[in-house]
């Protein structure tokens, strides 16, 4: 499983509040949550985010409320992987459990910059920098992790066969 696309950059501690704001909790569509996710960081992310586009942020990242619409906003926006130094636990467990695909690279995290293009290689957790043609190396995700992302979350693993 790989991703393709072009960065979103983000700092320190981006907060679930920021990636989907608490005004918005009331909905259960995902494609609504899309339609709102970090306006409250960056007001052009949803006119910008493409498909297959990856979010890169450094430290902390989801860190706040345990809330599982973080994750979904941004699987739901069309990010095909979230890159950064550290997240908080709980989103790192909500990530898994929607199906969206994350790693932990802090030198990938510090080292790339919005705009570049980035592939990333799951099975190996080789993060290419196709703009500087630099390579990182994240740990890859065991296969019993990778099966729930690739069937698009817990789940979906657990009911399909």
């Amino acid at each position: 499983m790989n991703a393709h696309g072009i960065v979103h950059k983000y700092g320190d501690n981006v907060d679930t509040d920021v990636i989907i704001p608490a005004r918005y909790l009331n909905t259960a569509s995902h494609a609504e949550l899309a339609s709102h996710c970090m306006e409250d960081i960056d007001k052009d992310f949803v006119k910008n985010v493409k498909p297959g586009d990856i979010i890169v942020a450094n430290k902390n990242f989801g860190c706040g409320s345990s809330r599982e619409h973080a994750p979904i906003a941004i699987k739901a926006s069309g990010v095909s992987c979230v890159i950064a130094s550290t997240f908080a636990r709980i989103f790192y467990r909500n990530a898994i459990n929607i199906g969206l695909p994350i790693l932990e690279c802090d030198a990938a995290a510090q080292e790339i910059q919005a705009g570049d293009e980035v592939e990333v290689d799951f099975d190996t957790g080789v993060i290419t920098d196709v703009t500087t043609g630099k390579t990182y190396k994240a740990q890859p995700f065991p296969p019993f992790i990778q099966n729930i992302i690739q069937k698009g979350g817990l789940l979906k693993s657990i009911t399909e066969k």
